[in-house]
This record gives structure tokens, C-alpha cells and sequence, in this order.
């Protein structure tokens, strides 16, 4: 087989790195609008089977033409080109996904269902680790009951040396972390599908030491199609980000001042948008060289043979120094690299599809188990 990877960042260059791995995948074409991104990516693919390729993805026609013989592509850029870039992947008849990020582009993309069909491909949009690999372990968990009653998402990316006062680190684009922090967040409850304010409803959430207590909140994206798809079927459904305490609080006092707005403000003889000086600053004091890990427990409560029973996804991970991949890293585009190298071998259906109607999630869990990922599955009954 052989791939496209559309940019060569953290998250491309991990899953260039899990691909070329891959005893039935030929050649990985890593590709970056800056020539010495994609060659480092694909050097730190380790293999003769990455090859760099300079790209800019807002050329359609050499888009078309990075495309024309590959199997699959998977697109690690911005979220701002994902629909054009499904758009191209139909044309082109190969299959696609994405690591998503926004509700508004996800929907685009999904109405591509008909002519996806019709070029026999496949296009999954969302395909990281929230939004992505935790819808495939909510279907996961409701496969293993009769009746699904509750699914809880709950998931972080942390810094395992914690520092004040925000207790946090970039794990991933600072954009997108702002986003999730104020969008509206689609939820079930009660049977019906509801929007939560982000940064509200405050929990505890325990794991085993040296974490102890953590804080989940409401952010937005991360349940992706979920509530959609499992309208009808589940009572309540929501997500939360996971960070240490104290966290929720300390961001929503600066976004209630006004510093996510794009709304300009004259600041003397400058015009600037608060949210470009909060990102620039959140950029540079969390920006640290300290390691993160990612949490993760997905947890789905209903009926076995007649009896109350809890299936729970749990996973602590923790970044591999030796290869020089994040938690995070790992966590976001081994996902994406399977559901990928999944579409290139034929085992998803043809249509524009949200992954947890389009990929078998027991299939799944396999391929992330055999990277060596810590995720421990439990089903509890009385």
C-alpha cells in the first residue's frame, strides 16, 4: 500500500513513524508546505519507506497530483483545510480522514456520503483521540451490554510535573485548545440532545497515584458525532476534559475578561484581538520541556442478561523518550494510523461516515493494543 500523510508536524510524523511499520504499507509520502518539516518527519520515520514531498495543500492540482497513485491520505493540517482536502479525495478515489477539530467541518465533509459512495471510497472525519478513538470505545463498551443507559468520555493531556498556575502545557495547537474552551458542547440528556456551556459542571475524577484527584469540565468537539449517532439509543452522553484542580477555574476568569474574543481592541496606538495576545502567551508560558501524558477513561453504564454492568476504557500513557514520541503524540495519531491503514485494506465501508458507524471497534481496539498502548478494559456486574 501506499499512503499520503498532508503535513509533517507532531502529529504527521507520528503517524508516518507507526505506517512505515506496517508490513503491507509500500511506500508513506510525507508531505509539508516547508521542504525541511517533511524531510525531518520522514527521517524520523527511520525507514526507507517515507519519502518527503513538498506540498502546499491549498494547490488543488498538486494535491491531486501527491494523491494519484496512493491507497489512502491522511490529513494532520489545520482543520480550516479538511473539507477542501475530502473534497480533493473523492475526486481523486482515494480513501481519507482527518484529525478533525471543528463541528462545522466535520458536517461538510459528511455530506460528501453519496458522491463517496460513488467513487467506491472511504472518508471518516475526527479521527484522533477525542474527538476519535473514544467514540470507537463507547461502541465498544455498548457492544458489551444489552442496554446502554449512560456513556461518560472523559480524557487529558497533562504535563507529569505539573507547574502554577495554570498546571498545564501545550499538548497540541494552542487554537484549537482555545476553541474547545469556548464552543458549545453537545451533549445527551435525558434522551434529548442538549448544548452545555464549556468550563461548567465541574467533577472530581480519581486515578491511581501519583494523579490522585483531577478536575473534568465540559470542553467542546470532543464527542464529535457521538450524540447524533447514539440518539435514541443512550440516556445521557457527555465529555469532559480532564486537567489537575484548579484549572477550570483560573482559564474561565480570563475568557469571562474577554481574552478568547477576535473582536479588536485599541491598545494605544495598536488595534489587536485579546485573543492573539492570550494565545501568544499561553504559547510561551506553557510551552515547556517537560514530558505529558495522556488519561483517558471512557465509561458506558447499562444491562447485561438483566443485571446492572459498567464497561470501562482506562488508559494512563506516558511519552516514549526513546523514540522521541509524545503521549499525546501517540495517543492522537496511532488512532488515525489505523483507521487509515483500515480504509487502505478494505475493511470500511464506501461513504462519507463518522468512524463509530464505519469502523468495527473491536478491530480497533486490537490494532492500538498491538502498538503497546496501556489500555485496560474492565466489564463490572453485581
Amino acid at each position: 500500500m501506499r499512503m499520503l500523510i498532508l503535513g509533517g508536524g507532531l502529529m504527521g510524523r507520528a503517524a508516518a513513524y507507526d505506517m512505515v511499520r506496517q508490513s503491507d504499507v509500500e511506500k508513506v509520502i510525507v508531505a509539508d508546505v516547508d521542504r525541511a518539516v517533511a524531510e525531518d518527519a520522514a527521517r524520523f520515520a527511520d525507514s526507507e519507506k517515507a519519502v518527503p514531498h513538498l506540498l502546499d495543500v491549498t494547490n488543488h492540482a498538486a494535491v491531486l497530483d501527491a494523491m494519484e497513485g496512493t491507497d489512502a491520505v491522511l490529513s494532520a493540517v489545520s482543520y480550516r483545510f479538511n473539507l477542501e482536502l475530502a473534497q480533493l479525495a473523492v475526486a481523486a478515489g482515494v480513501h481519507f480522514c482527518d484529525l478533525g477539530g471543528n463541528n462545522t467541518v466535520v458536517e461538510g465533509e459528511l455530506a460528501l456520503n453519496r458522491e463517496a459512495k460513488e467513487k467506491g471510497v472511504t472518508l471518516i472525519p475526527d479521527c484522533g483521540l477525542a474527538p476519535g478513538m473514544v467514540s470507537l470505545l463507547a461502541m465498544a463498551g455498548m457492544n458489551q451490554l444489552d442496554t446502554t443507559d449512560r456513556v461518560r468520555l472523559r480524557v487529558g493531556g497533562l504535563p507529569v510535573h505539573p507547574k502554577p498556575p495554570l498546571e498545564y502545557m501545550i499538548v497540541f495547537s494552542v487554537h484549537g485548545l482555545i476553541n474547545e474552551y469556548i464552543e458549545p458542547c453537545l451533549a445527551i440528556r435525558d434522551g434529548e440532545i442538549v448544548t452545555a456551556e464549556p468550563l461548567t459542571e465541574v467533577e472530581e475524577i480519581e486515578f491511581p497515584e501519583p494523579l490522585g484527584i483531577l478536575e473534568a469540565f465540559h470542553t467542546s468537539g470532543g464527542s464529535s458525532t457521538l450524540p447524533t449517532t447514539l440518539l435514541g439509543k443512550v440516556r445521557d452522553l457527555d465529555y469532559k476534559t480532564i486537567r489537575y484542580p484548579g484549572h477550570m477555574t483560573k482559564m474561565k476568569t480570563m475568557l469571562e475578561v474577554g481574552l478568547a474574543s477576535d473582536i479588536p481592541v485599541n491598545v494605544g496606538a495598536v488595534s489587536v484581538a485579546p485573543r492573539d495576545v492570550l494565545e501568544t502567551c499561553l504559547e510561551r508560558s506553557l510551552s515547556g520541556d517537560d514530558n505529558d501524558l495522556v488519561v483517558l477513561r471512557v465509561t458506558v453504564e447499562g444491562t447485561r442478561n438483566g443485571n446492572h454492568a459498567v464497561a470501562v476504557y482506562e488508559m494512563i500513557d506516558y511519552a516514549d523518550d526513546k523514540i522521541g514520541l509524545s503521549a499525546m503524540m501517540r495517543g492522537t495519531s496511532f488512532p488515525a494510523s489505523i483507521i487509515t491503514l483500515m480504509m487502505a485494506r478494505g475493511e470500511t465501508p464506501a461513504g462519507a461516515i463518522p468512524q463509530e458507524l464505519a469502523v468495527d471497534s473491536e478491530r480497533f481496539i486490537e490494532e492500538f493494543l498491538k502498538r503497546g498502548m496501556p489500555l485496560k478494559v474492565s466489564l463490572a456486574t453485581p
